[in-house]
Order: C-alpha cells, then structure tokens, then sequence
C-alpha cells in the first residue's frame, strides 16, 4: 500500500495498491493526489496495481459516496480497478455497488470489526467485488479479516520497528494460511 505522503519505492515485481492518504495526514488535495496516482502507476505498472482508493471521508458515508462518486468512473477510466471505501453508515444504502471494483473496509475501529462491516462484504463477495480491510496491525485483525473473507488487509504495523516486526508478521500470515480457511492473499 502507498500514499501519496510516502516517498516509498515498490518492490520490482511486487504487487501494490494505491492509497489516497485522507486517514491521517497525507491527504495533499485532489490536483495533486490525482497526478501521483496517474504518476504511479505510470511508474510502477498498471498490471501490478491491485487497487487505487477513491477519496473518502474517513467515518462518514455519506461525504464519503459525495466525495467518491466523480472519482470511481476517472480511477476506472485510467483501467485501474477503482476501490470505494465504507464507512460508518455505508451499510444503509451509500455503497454504488456499479461503480467500484473493489470494496475497501475503513471506518471506525468498531464499524469496521462490527456486523454492519461482515454484511456488506457479504454482499460485495455475493457480487464478486474483492474486500479489503484497512489497519489490520495484529493476527487478531488479521483472523478477523480472514474471517469476514477479505482477500486482501494491510497495516502500518511492519513500518514501526521492521527489523523486530518482521518476524512477527511472517508467523501471523504463516497461522492464518495454515487454517481451516482458504489462505489470504497478500499485499
């Protein structure tokens, strides 16, 4: 995952998505984060790109699908699959299930581990449509991601502390792709 506020180089040959930076601070504005998009995936490669996120409005749906709605059909013009967040609320009807490739679950930490959150990617897997799940920093996060049937998660938790964190994990995606479960793809 990369966001315009980071100065991150992909991994030759790895897979990556690209964030739009609104959780937090690496929001830069709609001109710019549109010509970093454009210019990443230039870079990178349009068949390694998982998934862009259009912008959102983090624990808010309804300016979320406002904010969205213009950006999923130009994310989907430039042949990149175009990812809508949800968010608290998303579930009453705000989720333009036409219009997105991807289903990104961000939201508040309670709406996003919550039955509202299993529900709608239920629907998305019923239509198709892959679900990732955002700030997934523990195995906890990560079985539950599992769980809900997410084929893809990430998190921060690698960035503080690689060296020490790494191991950790590794063992974490060794446990959840030695489940029951079909393994949980990577990103």
């Amino acid at each position: 995952m990369t966001t315009p506020a980071q100065s991150v180089r992909i991994p030759e040959g790895a897979v990556y998505a690209c964030d739009n930076g609104r959780f937090g601070r690496g929001w830069p504005g709609a001109t710019r984060w549109w010509s970093w998009l454009v210019t990443t995936v230039d870079r990178y490669g349009l068949d390694r790109c998982a998934f862009a996120v259009a912008p959102d409005e983090p624990m808010d749906a309804h300016a979320t699908l406002r904010l969205s709605a213009p950006w999923l059909p130009r994310i989907r013009d430039q042949h990149v699959p175009a990812a809508f967040v949800a968010q608290d609320g998303c579930e009453e009807g705000l989720i333009p299930w036409d219009d997105l490739d991807v289903l990104f679950l961000g939201g508040s930490t309670d709406w996003k581990t919550g039955p509202a959150a299993r529900r709608v990617t239920l629907q998305a897997r019923e239509r198709g449509i892959p679900v990732h799940m955002g700030r997934v920093n523990s195995l906890k996060r990560l079985r539950l991601a599992q769980d809900f049937g997410c084929t893809s998660a990430d998190g921060t938790f690698l960035a503080f502390g690689p060296d020490q964190n790494l191991p950790r994990l590794l063992s974490w995606l060794t446990a959840v792709n030695t489940t029951a479960n079909p393994p949980l793809p990577g990103l």
